[in-house]
């Protein structure tokens, strides 16, 4: 290590210790006005970590007073900025019901409802933070209809149904996978039931007629006849609705074989 190189680490290392040493000194001071601006400071600077500290010893203190507000605002931010969403939410949501007439509220009240946003999985992890995170907009966007976050708050319920729809979707296709024929049906149905503009509709019809083409096969002989038929309906609804569909070619491979299933067996379908 070069002379120059030496005396800058050495230099750089007392600076981080004086700056420790005070930060430490401010922590155990009881001059609460002091705190509160270095709080702001280091806050602004994004500092959240060491505003939050600061922050949450003048909680009490200041509670009651003109900067109560303020204090718990910035102690809310802090956690967000910190990356824990689910401390935040609490906080942001304890702010409005604490000052429920703050010109921050409905800020604070988005918030609450974003930070679930952002703690929501991928969607093939559990999803009980995505429904949570779809209640929590929809009660902004009913508490506050004309607020200018509701284009945001809709597009972000749209994205997180689109996660439990492509999960739902999984799901039904991973049953047809393993062979659960009748759940995968089910399931298939589903999907199309809660996402009505599912844009996987084609697949899905198709792949309910496929499992219903596998499910009739592996029928016992008294149910087969039955289930050969609800084959063939799922056949026709796929092809009516997808005359020129992307899995037509494979759709007709299927029912030809349907049909001679039929045949062999004498089936009056």
């Amino acid at each position: 290590m070069s002379k120059f190189r030496y005396i800058l680490f050495i230099s750089s290392f007392v600076i981080f210790l004086t700056s420790c040493s005070k930060y430490n000194r401010l922590l155990k001071s009881s001059d609460n006005e002091k705190k509160f601006k270095a709080a702001e400071k280091y806050y602004k600077q994004e500092d959240f970590y060491k505003a939050q500290q600061l922050l949450e010893d003048l909680l009490t203190y200041f509670r009651g007073t003109e900067k109560a507000e303020k204090v718990y605002y910035y102690y809310a931010y802090c956690y967000y900025g910190q990356h824990d969403y689910i401390m935040a939410s609490y906080h942001f949501k304890n702010f409005a019901m604490s000052f429920p007439k703050s010109s921050k509220t409905e800020e604070c009240l988005f918030m609450s409802a974003y930070c679930y946003y952002f703690d929501s999985p991928i969607y093939s992890l559990d999803q009980t933070n995505t429904y949570k995170a779809i209640d929590e907009l929809q009660l902004f966007v009913n508490k506050y209809p004309k607020s200018g976050k509701i284009e945001e708050c809709n597009k972000l319920i749209d994205e997180l149904r689109h996660k439990l729809e492509l999960k739902a979707f999984e799901i039904a296709k991973l049953y047809l996978k393993t062979e659960e024929y009748k759940a995968s049906i089910v399931a298939f149905d589903n999907v199309i039931k809660n996402f009505p503009d599912t844009k996987f509709r084609e697949e899905i019809i198709f792949l309910t007629f496929k499992a219903n083409y596998f499910y009739a096969k592996n029928s016992v002989e008294q149910r087969k006849q039955e289930r050969l038929k609800l084959t063939v309906d799922a056949y026709k609804q796929y092809t009516s609705k997808y005359p020129q569909g992307m899995y037509i070619k494979e759709a007709e491979i299927i029912y030809q074989n349907i049909l001679k299933e039929i045949k062999n067996k004498n089936y009056n379908i």
